[in-house]
């Protein structure tokens, strides 16, 4: 049974487990044969620019897959949106430089949806059984894996221990689906960008993948800190806004 975690600083609701269509199999299954785009682009995570012509467009999507023998390293990014047009290369870089420095020599599948709020909506209903849209919901399918020592766990810099599940999976396993209309809901509320509100969905999904808990209020206000951390390291690596194409 795959876990669910549900929003960011602006949703703390969270449920236990996923429930699949089948009643017993993975989540994964029904939410990707049912809703994956028709065209993808594999391309190493090391390629510096992605060769696609529509990799701005709903429907468009791309995954890398590290060639290294021996490592599982796979991610991919679709966008099944069309509130805003999204640079994927960019966004591609800027998660590939939060797994470098959160998740540097681990294996992990991790799958990025950019959706609108219907999609969410029914999400948000279907499988954690709550009302309504949300930010962003994860997916965790890593549970059953298997366990790694924390000596093979490269925590985020600068955080507190206790913070993670004690026994970290050896493959990061998960999906993560983002709201584009609730990223320019929040980002007029908290007068951000809704290019840092993305990023921070982004950031925020990839720690619930990591272990780290938002049930108990200080749990949540540890996973906060990390989160702005991580969210501040990007910001000035990346310029957000360019997340937005210019034609």
């Amino acid at each position: 049974m795959a876990r669910g975690f549900q929003g960011t600083r602006r949703h703390h609701q969270r449920s236990a487990a996923v429930p699949s269509r089948s009643g017993s199999a993975n989540a994964k299954s029904s939410l990707r044969s049912s809703e994956a785009p028709s065209s993808a682009v594999v391309l190493p995570l090391g390629t510096a620019a992605l060769r696609h012509g529509g990799s701005n467009r709903r429907g468009s999507s791309f995954q890398g897959v590290n060639p290294t023998p021996g490592r599982q390293q796979t991610l991919s990014l679709h966008n099944r949106q069309s509130v805003r047009r999204v640079d994927l290369r960019l966004l591609r870089r800027i998660v590939q430089a939060l797994l470098r420095q959160t998740w540097p020599d681990g294996n992990f599948d991790l799958a990025i949806y950019l959706v609108a709020e219907p999609e969410m909506t029914r999400l948000n209903e279907t499988f954690l059984r709550h009302k309504g849209t949300t930010d962003v919901i994860t997916f965790d399918y890593s549970e059953n894996v298997g366990q790694a020592s924390r000596l093979s766990y490269s925590p985020v810099p600068n955080t507190p221990h206790g913070t993670r599940r004690d026994a970290h999976p050896t493959l990061v396993h998960g999906e993560i689906f983002v709201c584009l209309d609730e990223a320019l809901t929040q980002a007029r509320r908290f007068r951000a960008t809704w290019q840092s509100e993305l990023v921070r969905y982004v950031v925020h999904g990839f720690l619930h993948l990591l272990g780290y808990e938002d049930l108990r209020s200080g749990a949540r206000r540890r996973m906060k800190a990390s989160e702005d951390t991580m969210v501040d390291q990007l910001a000035r690596q990346f310029d957000f806004r360019r997340l937005r194409p210019e034609s």
